[in-house]
């Protein structure tokens, strides 16, 4: 199924718990592998990095979260890890040989 970016915007945003969480604000698109990264339900104008940070923390959902989008946006799946939890886990890098 394909959609319009521009049905994404204002579209409400609810998890399989039936918890409401906001409307699309902003949708942040990764143009290298063209696809859909990050969803946020506030603006990005951002006065620093940190401010910037925190909205995409506390203010985002990951696009890969995303179960359906038809009149509603509904996912699921874990909660997004905090940037403390990411540098304490173990990072591994795989080659192609």
């Amino acid at each position: 199924m394909t959609m319009r970016l521009s049905k994404l915007f204002g579209m409400d945003i609810y998890t399989n718990d039936a918890e409401y969480k906001g409307k699309v604000f902003d949708v942040i698109i990764n143009l290298e592998k063209g696809r859909l990264e990050t969803i946020t339900t506030e603006a990005l104008k951002a006065r620093s990095k940190q401010e910037a940070k925190k909205i995409i923390s506390e203010k985002s959902i990951p696009y890969k979260n995303v179960k359906s989008a038809k009149d509603i946006i509904l996912v699921g799946g874990k909660p997004t890890v905090s940037e403390a939890e990411k540098r304490e886990a173990p990072h591994y890098r795989y080659r192609r040989r």
